[in-house]
């Protein structure tokens, strides 16, 4: 029987619902979750708001198109995604080994969409509705709108609109541009031109209807890893919805034409996207394998902010949802939490109030909304700008207000915290009531390493930054007779990134008593610098050489180093210490990271300088009072962070 809170996910459920036709199909590479929390959710519930008739096609069977021709077809398009993952991402870790569990598909099963499930999909919707316009978005398509580096091929690719063979790509948050399209789908149009946050493919680049730039070429690309550097860093220019212009790039006899992006939408816009009428569950189809445990995580969470000006390197995010942050209303977060207090399995705590950057509430200066954001420099790296402001006093009240709601015991903040900006809001009050009110035994941070020269590749702030940080959480800790620690992410093998700087992280992990069970290699997702900088050894900031670990041996040493304490790690880290002439950490001192296999073993004395660094002990945790070996790492979908 049919839950109507639902949108209807068969022919069977229109019918139920005395249905004849309807308006547009979402496919999506997720199991069906109507929450917020998840792209396909969002972009069915804002068609339904417009006035469509919208049914839900999740995890089809790709083995033949007899899933997608049972749903009947539509009346104007199909619209898909991959899920709220890269689909190759979802199924591979950063090693290239197939994972065995999938939080976003009923009860964890593997193998519920394919490898490169945007392109399947879009095909196997021609097969089933030859003519219908189908339109790509998600993560999976955002990041792959142009040329682009696959790690899991190791090799070129085309824009995914080509692959696909899709009338239109709508890249990042894409509420904006799907209601301009269905709108244009309504009337029976084809043209997309005038849509923003939108890709399409022409004949004559004097199509587009924008201000443009052109860059290399597909072809140029693949021959050349300059050309490939420069391109990369074009588009990140242009990815500003105030100053951005139309990018095109030829492939082959044709053109894609990349329209700039579209506007964030404002604090009035987001209000009522949140608000849609979500089921916030799962559909009761998947009850019998135990639902679909990606929802635990976000639950009982409320998304606070879109956006990040923290522009790390290798996330996805600068290029997805872009660096400008916009906010939900007070009011808006308070019927959220309020709503959700309702639900029988609350127990009293919201586990987070962020975004992105749980921090960031507004733009990070006021010229942004009427310039655009800067184009020679970042907010926040390598130093704040002067311009930036750093004021939490919006998101304070927001989270004071929270804490005085009935049926509410705690308000936790388990997004990642920008501590650089944290540091630059001169009042302190955030940083004190942080400390005191709203830590669940655990603050997530992204240190990511010590070495400045590595830091420097990654986009992140000086590791003195982090130790003035955990200095003052140290004291805030301390004040509040808080027993609440930090868990540091950790990165191996960035780009840029050597075997000594590995060795330096090591030992100021050793020195300050950190022990990670779990640290993130790095793993080249699309559309990131950081990818570039895997792909062309060049930083295309600066278009230098840099060095690049990707051998598996250079990578397993790296990682190795991060986790010396591990037995099955220990031949690995001699190994490399050998190799980058650090033997004085072979021995048994305390300074020293692992014993030598071989009992007789006497170590060069000297070693390498310059990888000690001073310090007092305690800027990077206080003392365990117990489980000191607790895991310090991301889980296990993060490689889109």
């Amino acid at each position: 029987m049919s839950d109507y809170r639902f949108l209807p996910v068969s022919a069977e459920d229109m019918r139920d619902r005395g249905w004849y036709y309807y308006d547009f199909l979402i496919v999506t590479g997720d199991a069906y979750v109507d929450h917020p929390s998840f792209g396909s959710a969002v972009i069915s519930r804002v068609l339904e708001a417009e006035g469509y008739r919208v049914a839900v096609l999740a995890q089809p069977d790709w083995h033949s198109a007899r899933d997608f021709a049972a749903m009947g077809r539509p009346r104007y398009g199909a619209m898909l995604s991959s899920g709220n993952l890269d689909s190759m991402v979802a199924h591979y870790t950063a090693a290239k080994k197939r994972r065995s569990e999938d939080f976003y598909s009923p009860g964890k099963a593997a193998g519920k969409r394919p490898d490169r499930a945007v392109i399947v999909y879009s095909n196997l919707l021609r097969e089933a509705f030859p003519g219908l316009p189908v339109v790509i978005g998600g993560l999976e398509a955002s990041l792959r709108r142009f040329a682009h580096y696959d790690y899991w091929e190791d090799s070129v690719r085309r824009s995914i609109l080509f692959d696909s063979k899709a009338d239109l790509l709508i890249y990042g948050m894409g509420e904006r541009a799907v209601r301009q399209t269905a709108a244009i789908l309504k009337k029976g149009g084809r043209d997309f031109s005038g849509v923003r946050g939108a890709a399409w493919s022409a004949s004559d680049p004097g199509e587009c209807a924008f201000d443009s730039v052109e860059c290399a070429s597909y072809e140029s690309v693949c021959e050349s890893r300059e050309e490939f550097a420069r391109a990369v860093m074009l588009q990140y220019e242009m990815h500003d919805p105030v100053r951005g212009k139309a990018v095109i790039q030829r492939h082959g006899d044709r053109f894609l034409i990349v329209n700039p992006p579209a506007m964030p939408l404002e604090t009035r816009e987001l209000d009522l996207v949140a608000e849609l009428p979500y089921a916030r569950a799962w559909h009761p189809m998947y009850d019998s394998v135990g639902g679909v445990p990606a929802i635990e995580e976000v639950k009982f969470s409320i998304i606070h902010n879109r956006g990040c000006f923290g522009a790390c390197n290798f996330c996805a995010l600068a290029f997805h949802q872009g660096r400008m942050v916009t906010a939900r209303s007070e009011d808006s977060v308070c019927r959220e939490a309020e709503l959700i207090s309702r639900d029988p399995d609350f127990k009293g705590y919201i586990h987070d109030v962020g975004g992105p950057t749980a921090n960031f509430s507004h733009p990070s200066c006021k010229k942004q909304l009427t310039s655009g954001l800067c184009r020679d420099r970042n907010c926040l790296f390598p130093k704040p700008c002067p311009n930036l402001d750093a004021d939490h006093s919006d998101y304070l009240r927001l989270l004071r207000r929270l804490r005085q709601m009935p049926n509410i015991k705690k308000v936790f903040i388990r997004s990642g915290i920008r501590y650089d900006y944290m540091l630059c809001d001169k009042s302190g009050e955030f940083f004190s009531e942080l400390t005191k009110y709203h830590i669940s035994g655990q603050l997530k941070v992204a240190p990511e390493h010590c070495s400045n020269r590595a830091l420097w590749y990654m986009g992140k702030p000086a590791i003195e930054v982090y130790e003035r940080f955990m200095e003052k959480y140290r004291k805030l800790s301390d004040k509040w007779e808080k027993d609440q620690y930090v868990v540091p992410y950790l990165m191996s093998s960035h780009p840029g990134c050597t075997l000594e700087d590995a060795v330096e992280l090591a030992v100021y992990l050793n020195r300050t008593g950190r022990h990670p069970e779990q640290v993130q290699d790095f793993y080249p997702t699309p559309g990131t610098l950081s990818t570039c900088m895997y792909y062309t050894g060049i930083d295309p900031r600066t278009m230098k050489k840099i060095y690049v670990a990707r051998t598996p041996k250079e990578k397993a040493m790296q990682r190795a180093l991060l986790q010396w304490r591990r037995p099955d790690r220990r031949q690995t880290v001699i190994q490399a210490l050998t190799q980058s002439g650090h033997t004085e950490l072979i021995g048994y001192g305390k300074e020293c990271l692992v014993r030598p296999l071989n009992s007789n073993y006497q170590p060069k004395k000297g070693g390498k300088k310059g990888t000690e660094r001073k310090s007092d002990g305690k800027t990077d945790s206080r003392p365990r009072k117990s489980g000191s070996n607790a895991k310090n790492g991301r889980g296990k979908n993060t490689g889109n962070r």
